[in-house]
């Protein structure tokens, strides 16, 4: 192998190597999803149920509904995660961390809606 060959291989092992993320990561993707959770529960309490009959003002509480839900998910998958990397192994271990993640989402759905 030549000089070239090896220095451009060297070069992409540089490269390519992994790169962990950063410590507070977790935390900052949590905040920020508890964030968009939150803002699309208000955008759908200011939603007057009146301004239903002309389809022009779907968009926003549409895209509330989807934001929120999709947020709300993926809060509830990262908790799990979360709570679930010691436990990892066994089946065992999964259907218990499966079991938690319903719970969560639950208890997530129950937060979200309120008394309604």
């Amino acid at each position: 192998m030549s000089s070239g060959a090896a220095e451009f291989e060297a070069l992409l092992r540089e490269a390519l190597s992994p790169v962990d993320p950063p410590e507070d990561l977790s935390q900052r993707m949590e905040l920020t999803l508890v964030n968009l959770t939150e803002l699309a529960q208000e955008e759908l309490e200011a939603w007057e149920l009146s301004a239903m009959r002309d389809p022009r003002n779907w968009v926003r509480p549409a895209a509330a509904v989807v934001v929120g839900g999709s947020a709300g998910v993926a809060l509830v998958l990262l908790r799990a995660r979360r709570r679930a990397r010691p436990e990892a192994g066994s089946l065992l271990n999964a259907r218990t961390a499966a079991e938690r993640a319903v719970g969560d989402l639950r208890e997530h759905t129950r937060r979200l809606l309120g008394d309604r």
